[in-house]
């Protein structure tokens, strides 16, 4: 991903990129997005961007492995995390869900990631500490709770399912307060055209919507034309 894509998807919001893609595949339909909704620990914080650093773990139930295991896997855990080509995003499946109870991300989980260079964090999982989330670190999670039960990491690097959206380790995902989205490798080099089409297009039929008053011939006309240009 080049510097110009980056910049150009920082800029921009997760439905954009969505429909962006269906511009680049030519077709509508695209799936693996997260499904329901999702909440953002802080929304004003715009788009996260970056290739995915994998990991599950679990909550509901104090491990049965030694703590000792437990132990070295959550060192290697955080290796994992601080390895990789960024921007990163830390995308960690929680398996007790639906059914999370256990906060993984709170004041200093994400200080640490923070510090490891990972742009935010991505998790079905619970989330709490929200009036002490560092800056320019969103967590995009399932739920809010106040707990941290018994948050063990399970696996690392293996991939996640987040809300029905399938990441493979290192798959590029966009993400903020709508969900977020993998955005499949034969787009890639495709898509900051899309993207600058479908805004382009978008405006066919924005700018003359809000203009203000407008009569449905005008709507008829502007519509045939934004229609005409979409995917």
């Amino acid at each position: 991903m080049n510097k110009e894509l980056l910049n150009l998807l920082k800029k921009v919001d997760t439905p954009t990129v969505s429909n962006a893609i269906e511009v680049a595949i030519g077709a509508r339909g695209y799936k693996n997005f997260t499904r329901g909704t999702m909440h953002c620990s802080d929304a004003k914080a715009g788009s996260i961007v970056g290739y995915a650093r994998t990991a599950s773990i679990a909550a509901a139930k104090a491990p049965l492995e030694s703590s000792d295991t437990i132990k070295e896997r959550r060192m290697n855990y955080y290796k994992h995390m601080s390895e990789g080509p960024k921007p990163s995003i830390a995308v960690v499946e929680d398996i007790d869900f639906p059914n999370c109870v256990g906060a993984y991300w709170g004041e200093v989980n994400t200080n640490i990631h923070k510090s490891f260079g990972i742009s935010g964090a991505l998790t079905n999982g619970v989330m709490r500490d929200l009036s002490d989330l560092p800056n320019g670190f969103p967590v995009i999670a399932g739920s809010i709770g106040p707990s941290h039960m018994f948050t063990h990491v399970k696996t690392i690097g293996e991939g996640a399912n987040i809300f029905g959206m399938e990441v493979k380790e290192g798959a590029l995902l966009h993400a903020d307060q709508h969900g977020a989205i993998v955005i499949p490798d034969n787009v890639i080099s495709d898509l900051y055209s899309a993207i600058n089409t479908l805004l382009k297009t978008e405006k066919l039929i924005l700018e003359p919507s809000k203009k203000g008053s407008m009569s449905f011939k005008e709507f008829e006309e502007a519509w045939s034309t934004f229609e005409k240009s979409r995917t």
